[in-house]
């Protein structure tokens, strides 16, 4: 089952620095840049620099919201505006670090796995994918999507970014 997703910049498993482990496996959908951070360097940093230290938390209270989003989406939207949910988090996220622009991403995973991640048979995300199409609120192809009508699959969605604390605030 896919419970996360991550995209370039993340702290992936910080959660993980503080467990006796982890109950899950990181895995990647594509070529990847992957950096190690030793638990050594985190006991430094979250003695010695309080600043990071609260970074380091919000990233971590970021994927908490992410995964609350995910839930409520799952028990409160049917499958096409479950889906649009996603597509709008997505490019939030990849726009924010510049890995997507003018409303086009890549989104390298099969519709089995966009099954497994929002908890649909692969017929059902078939469906929701054919449906936002037909809507005319994505272009979808292979990997490429681009989202044609912003406004209204966020509606759908009832997507409100907020949760992913992207505006700069002074902490």
């Amino acid at each position: 089952m896919i419970t996360a997703l991550h995209v370039p910049g993340d702290f992936v498993d910080l959660h993980g620095f503080v467990l006796a482990g982890l109950e899950h496996e990181v895995l990647a959908v594509g070529p990847t840049e992957v950096e190690f951070v030793d638990h050594s360097e985190l006991i430094d940093i979250t003695e010695n620099f309080p600043h990071l230290t609260r970074l380091m938390w919000m990233a971590t209270l970021i994927d908490a919201a992410i995964h609350r989003q995910w839930l409520v989406a799952a028990a409160s939207l049917r499958s096409s505006a479950h889906l649009a949910h996603l597509l709008c988090e997505i490019y939030i996220r990849l726009n924010a670090v510049g890995a997507a622009s003018n409303f086009q991403f890549s989104l390298p995973l099969l519709q089995r796995e966009l099954a497994d991640i929002l908890g649909y048979s692969s017929i059902h995300v078939n469906r929701a994918v054919r449906d936002l199409r037909d809507r005319g609120f994505v272009r979808w192809t292979g990997s490429d999507i681009t989202i044609l009508n912003w406004d209204g699959l966020a509606r759908l969605a009832r997507f409100d970014s907020t949760y992913l604390d992207l505006e700069r605030h002074s902490r």
